[in-house]
């Protein structure tokens, strides 16, 4: 598609997300930027413009899944597209980049554009209690640093059973919580050493040799990038959180399984949760409270919610069937789609570009022959930056 071409769809259903739904709508978008959105008959389509008929299908904005580890964590492969954990010397390893251990051909990326999902948080493992930067990406594009938002959108840190787990084998610390819990702490102390010292010998006209991992720990200090702790018990979310009030850090609780434990809390510090994979077994643990069941009393309490489907623990594709589960479990459908567009969006801090369909923002949706939640309904087209890039045969 020319970046000059106007294109509309035209009699389509749309969900805008912020605004009210269109039964029979028009969108318009040029040069990957949506340009106008309306009601059919009060919306005017600009001449020259490419019509695409959009009668009997719905529209909504391109899902996002806040918690992935597509592209770097392949389903085929074992040792050969496992680049999640760097694990080996220390649980601490703060200079990694997810982005360079994604593969962005990765047959997850087509799966999520059949699903419609057009973005996604990708992050390394849980084995290391810091994992390293976590990025964002689209689903498609010629090449990664074409398909890339943001290169460094917060910090992987892990608590609970996992790190535990792989060092206690090595016979290195952590081997209990406090373990975790400590190596966190002395990480981000020496980050602010660093950036105290950094200052001083930039006031004093020295060179300081630089680290990489304190680098991006001072970024998370100075509150510019958030911390993502996956932590699924209540205890370690709340260790999780008294941390971050200790170095006055952003905070993001990755998979949150006893969130609702938690609600006042979480409520009082105004934290946002990423739950899920609920598509899953009860495979640790601490995933004994695994479900849906603590997303509706979450979202009542006014916290802001969104789902993930951890790909590749449940595939990515399937994240529209996630949000469904949690409609079966009392959230209305206009919620149950937020958790799954601008929640994952304002989470990531992409809610100025991605998660509802308004004029400005990128041209990244997703069309359904029916209802997105409801499991005959399939995705018939998705769009990436104005352009069609899947299409169902």
């Amino acid at each position: 598609m020319s970046d000059n071409q106007i294109y509309a769809l035209a009699g389509a259903e749309i969900h805008p997300v912020e605004g009210k739904a269109l039964k029979k709508g028009v969108l318009v978008w040029q040069g990957g930027k949506i340009t106008a959105l309306g009601g059919v008959g009060r919306t005017e389509i600009p001449k020259g413009a490419e019509v695409i008929d959009g009668a009997g299908l719905v529209v909504t904005p391109g899902l996002i899944d806040a918690h992935t580890h597509i592209g770097i964590l392949e389903e085929i492969h074992e040792f050969e597209g496992d680049d999640v954990n760097e694990t080996g010397d220390t649980a601490v390893t703060p200079e990694m980049r997810a982005i360079d251990g994604i593969n962005p051909y990765d047959p997850g990326f087509a799966d999520a554009l059949s699903g419609g999902v057009t973005t996604v948080m990708v992050a390394p493992g849980s084995a290391n209690v810091i994992g390293g930067s976590v990025c964002v990406v689209k689903t498609a594009g010629p090449d990664l640093e074409e398909m890339l938002v943001d290169p460094e959108a917060g910090v992987k840190a892990a608590f609970g059973e996992n790190p535990k787990r792989v060092y206690i084998e090595q016979k290195k610390l952590p081997t209990t919580r406090m373990g975790i819990a400590s190596l966190l702490r002395q990480a981000l102390v020496d980050a602010g050493d660093y950036e105290q010292k950094k200052s001083k010998a930039a006031e004093e006209g020295d060179v300081q040799e630089r680290s990489l991992g304190l680098e991006l720990l001072g970024r998370l200090l100075r509150r510019e990038i958030p911390l993502r702790a996956h932590a699924h018990r209540a205890d370690d979310i709340s260790t999780a959180i008294r941390i971050a009030g200790e170095f006055d850090l952003r905070i993001v609780i990755e998979h949150a399984t006893e969130a609702e434990k938690l609600i006042p809390l979480l409520q009082r510090e105004h934290i946002p949760v990423v739950i899920g994979p609920s598509f899953a077994n009860r495979a640790k643990v601490e995933l004994e409270q695994i479900g849906w069941r603590s997303v509706k009393p979450l979202v009542d309490a006014g916290i802001l919610v969104a789902l993930t489907t951890d790909h590749s623990v449940t595939p990515v594709q399937y994240l529209s069937l996630c949000a469904a589960m949690t409609v079966r479990y009392g959230l209305t459908w206009d919620q149950a789609l937020e958790t799954v567009t601008i929640n994952p969006a304002r989470i990531l801090g992409l809610d100025h570009r991605l998660g509802s369909l308004v004029v400005g923002k990128d041209a990244d949706f997703a069309i359904y022959d029916g209802d997105p939640f409801h499991y005959r309904s399939r995705c018939v087209a998705s769009y990436v930056d104005g352009r069609r890039v899947w299409e169902a045969q």
